[in-house]
């Protein structure tokens, strides 16, 4: 028998679960979140077995995320300073599953050091890519620059450059709908893998948007973006962890 999925839990700005025993500890830096409407249908073939389009109002998000990962670590280990600091941009779409959960689907993840983009292809399946990436600090002015070197396509690029505004108060619905995700779908061998993480509340700020010039959100499969973004945030980030893995089946039949 087939159960009913449940509908999805709700959008909450702190984690409705914690992490006694993380597989991953992290911190995320200096984000800048661009987010542009798609409609579900494009999305739906991209995410894994289990999955749908997570939507607001009938309408679902490509998010481009440029950041700093900070001293990424195993278990409760300290982090590497070294190989475990580096930039990173992701291109990612947002999913909900049978049971409820709602999460994010990475469609490419850019990053500066090599060690960690081979691990996560081959322990997670993750589309990380070896780029060169810099993100630069000019008073409010935060620059993120990205050109992919392996796999490909070479030469996909992004340039991001924010100026920094006023503290978001209280964040709108929009705002914690594409920001408040306790966890990630992914598929590892055929089987959809659930991965929590928790973190502290967003310290989320408004942002202006002086430029944007990218080819990443095209490189990952989807169409390409119209218009300026419809969300532009930044963040001074958060320390972050992750549990282990959920495989409990949900109530959607698997394709």
């Amino acid at each position: 028998m087939t159960l009913a999925p449940l509908a999805p839990e709700p959008v909450t700005p702190d984690p409705p679960h914690g992490t006694p025993n993380p597989l991953l500890t992290q911190s995320w830096l200096d984000l800048a979140f661009l987010h542009w409407p798609v409609h579900p249908g494009y999305v739906a073939p991209l995410l894994p077995p289990g999955t749908v389009p997570d939507t607001l109002d009938g309408v679902t998000y490509v998010g481009l995320v440029a950041f700093r990962m900070h001293r990424a670590g195993w278990f409760r280990l300290p982090g590497v300073p070294y190989l475990g600091s580096f930039p990173e941009t992701n291109v990612r779409l947002y999913s909900v599953d049978a049971r409820g959960r709602r999460g994010v689907v990475f469609r490419s993840l850019d990053a500066s050091r090599l060690v960690p983009v081979a691990l996560g292809r081959a322990l997670f399946r993750l589309p990380y890519v070896w780029s060169r990436m810099a993100v630069r600090h000019d008073g409010a002015t935060v620059t993120y620059s990205s050109s992919r070197r392996l796999p490909g396509p070479r030469g996909a690029r992004s340039r991001i450059v924010l100026r920094v505004g006023d503290r978001v108060e209280e964040p709108t619905e929009l705002e914690h709908f594409l920001t408040a995700r306790w966890g990630m779908h992914t598929a590892l061998f055929g089987r959809s893998l659930y991965l929590p993480n928790s973190h502290p509340r967003w310290p989320l700020h408004r942002a202006e948007l002086l430029a944007c010039e990218e080819d990443l959100v095209v490189a990952a499969g989807l169409p390409r973006p119209v218009g300026a973004p419809v969300s532009v945030l930044y963040s001074p980030g958060v320390p972050v962890e992750f549990g282990r893995p959920s495989r409990r089946p949900g109530g959607v039949p698997t394709p």
